[in-house]
């Protein structure tokens, strides 16, 4: 009789993976699962196997039955399927085709300099408010949205709006309000296409619209999934990033003592902070095998980077923090033909932030203990509520 893993995972430590979570991964690669709202799928923990799965084209997000399709949640947007089964491969290189170009290395130099100034402004306003500060409010949350924000074109004024609804679209526990937070973001979209088409800017936006072939539809389509993972995912990693630093002091020295670790400190960061278990969502297009398991065609395959990034395999003594780890092996922007275009962008804002964080701010410590953080536990992305600091 197989076990099956009930999911979510507890877990008892807000920046380790859970017991649970390491249970299975010691007794081997590939998991039978239940999900949160009961349906049964696989989990797959090994980082040899999650990082070929990722690429592999006899996995996919859409179903050919996407309304009797297992679920890992109810949100909306990647509670279950997504795209249309007959075209998704076509559906998603078109996707990349026409969102690549905005993330260019050139672009990103370019792009960096004004994160830099933006960073900058944030700190001199925490640097005057004086400590105790929340680092979430005062740099976390703001920063990645006014990137986005200028990246694409969208009204900074329009901020609370737009982040009420991207937490409702990710919401894990109610349909409903996930089903309406989408329906917003999107008709937010239409609108500000409708502006661009008539009032074009230097932006994001405004470039695709001014493509032949792309539809108002689709262009709101692409420009607000940019505007949802473009900020929401990085304020995520803003916060742990800089929690996981400060709870192990002697890894935050180093960084102060010397700023330019920044690139490989972001990588461990990236890394290095444990997940709840769940991972990336796909299904199977076909019957095959893999580790000795049947996986039937339609099946939910949960690709658990997270559980990955913690396989001593790849990455030795996987649970000791080391901002001179080589870990930018990590599967935390996935791999393969569904990198995360947005990966570079991310990678920036992290540098910056902690480049200028140590330099400037040498004697930040929690403010509170761990056991006091609130952790948004029923949004998909998770991330902390606060992090009240010291300096």
């Amino acid at each position: 009789m197989v076990t099956v893993a009930q999911l979510p995972f507890e877990q008892t430590d807000l920046l380790s993976p859970p017991p649970r979570l390491r249970e299975l991964q010691s007794q081997g690669a590939v998991h039978r699962i239940r999900t949160t709202v009961g349906d049964e799928g696989w989990l797959v923990t090994d980082y040899a196997l999650v990082r070929r799965l990722l690429d592999d084209d006899r996995l996919g997000r859409s179903h050919p039955a996407p309304e009797t399709a297992a679920r890992t949640g109810e949100s909306a947007l990647f509670g279950g399927p997504l795209g249309d089964y007959a075209t998704e491969h076509a559906d998603h290189s078109r996707m990349r085709s026409l969102l690549q170009p905005h993330f260019t290395p050139k672009r990103m130099r370019v792009l960096r300099t004004r994160i830099e100034q933006l960073t900058t402004r944030l700190l001199d306003d925490l640097a005057q408010q004086g400590p105790p500060a929340d680092l979430h409010a005062a740099v976390a949350v703001p920063l990645p949205i006014l990137v986005i924000c200028e990246l694409l074109g969208v009204p900074y004024e329009d901020r609370d709006r737009f982040r009420t609804w991207s937490a409702d679209a990710a919401n894990t526990r109610d349909h409903a309000r996930s089903e309406q937070g989408l329906a917003e973001l999107y008709c937010y979209g239409l609108r500000l296409v409708a502006d661009k088409r008539t009032d074009p800017g230097d932006d994001v936006i405004s470039r695709l619209c001014a493509i032949d072939g792309v539809t108002d539809d689709e262009a709101a389509r692409l420009s607000m999934a940019l505007l949802f993972a473009g900020h929401e995912t990085t304020v995520v990693q803003i916060g742990l990033g800089a929690l996981l630093l400060l709870t192990h002091p002697e890894q935050w020295q180093a960084l102060v003592a010397d700023p330019t670790l920044a690139p490989t400190a972001v990588e461990e960061i990236l890394r290095a902070p444990g997940r709840g278990g769940g991972g990336i969502p796909r299904y199977a297009r076909t019957d095959f095998t893999i580790a000795e398991t049947t996986i039937r065609a339609g099946d939910l395959v949960l690709l658990d980077n997270g559980a990955a990034n913690h396989d001593a395999a790849a990455f030795p003594d996987p649970d000791r923090v080391d901002i001179t780890r080589s870990a930018a092996a990590h599967l935390t922007f996935g791999h393969g033909a569904r990198y995360c275009i947005g990966a570079p962008l991310a990678r920036i804002e992290l540098q910056v932030v902690f480049t200028q964080l140590a330099t400037r701010f040498p004697t930040l410590r929690p403010a509170v203990d761990i056991s006091e953080l609130t952790v948004r536990r029923h949004v998909l992305t998770g991330g902390l509520e606060s992090l009240p600091v010291r300096w």
